[in-house]
């Protein structure tokens, strides 16, 4: 049986030995490791995959006799996860998923998805997936999250996936599912904002195309970063060309960051991530 042990404490010396004698006791061996201190901080982080026979509770325990007091421990069994995705209009970032679902390339149980537009409806409905319409008409914004967190609630999911979700969630949301929604938007934000910010790059002369994934906290679209990446264009590119490009790369970077999540390769510290 596999787990992975995520621990982060303050830095001192003797740390990975002492893990690792506590690993070997339990008869635990190690696949993968990869550690990294952030100096500025002194705060040591350590992802350790190991395999054989364990009980994660105890073995938590024992860890805690060997490190700081103010360490996290988390010890987690290798099982596959499950998500709820939130989506709008647009279909990129949610096709893209659902195909890599579809496949087994993304190891993930999809749960779910909800949206306050019902244009995707037939989309998910291919794949076999529950399509939950909660619509915006006639329902004051508090009322309509109010909707969507009962309907998140009947699953018990570990992350939710804003694919392209163009509503702001309330603080009441966000702290329910503190560190569990991951975002995807272009890194135009915040030099272009606004109904068409691919256009407003046209117009400046922008000479990459990005996008960013992240965690959602009550700062808009300034969480913890997951992950990010560019692609280059030039000034042949119409704003219509741009956007095509940007959504691709949106596509790839939102897989990425919730791949990385789901196996448990990120660690939150601050405002910023480490990920192994």
């Amino acid at each position: 049986m596999k787990h992975t042990i995520l621990i982060t404490c303050p830095d001192m010396q003797g740390l990975v030995f002492n893990i690792s004698s506590i690993l070997l006791k339990h008869g635990l061996n190690i696949e993968r490791n990869d550690e990294f201190v952030d100096k500025p901080s002194n705060q040591f982080f350590m992802r350790t995959v190991v395999n054989g026979n364990t009980n994660a509770a105890v073995l938590k325990e024992n860890l805690c006799t060997c490190l700081p007091s103010e360490a996290q421990i988390n010890v987690i069994e290798e099982k596959k996860k499950s998500i709820i995705i939130l989506c709008t209009k647009e279909n990129h970032c949610l096709g893209d998923l659902l195909l890599r679902y579809d496949s087994g390339e993304l190891d993930v149980n999809i749960e779910a998805v909800i949206s306050n537009h019902s244009n995707l409806q037939n989309l998910v409905g291919k794949f076999g997936i529950d399509f939950f319409h909660i619509s915006t008409e006639g329902i004051s914004r508090e009322e309509h999250e109010k909707l969507v967190l009962e309907k998140c609630d009947e699953f018990n999911v570990d992350f939710l996936a804003l694919a392209k979700y163009m509503r702001i969630l309330s603080p009441n949301f966000v702290e329910k599912y503190k560190n569990k929604i991951i975002n995807i938007h272009h890194s135009f934000l915040p030099a272009f904002i606004g109904a068409n910010p691919y256009k407003q790059a046209y117009e400046r002369g922008v000479k990459i195309i990005g996008a960013t994934a992240h965690f959602v906290n009550n700062h808009l679209d300034e969480g913890p970063i997951i992950t990010q990446d560019i692609t280059k264009i030039d000034h042949t590119y119409s704003w219509q060309d741009m956007q095509k490009a940007g959504r691709d790369v949106e596509k790839v970077v939102f897989a990425r960051a919730i791949e990385l999540v789901l196996n448990d390769r990120v660690f939150i510290h601050g405002n910023k991530t480490v990920v192994f």
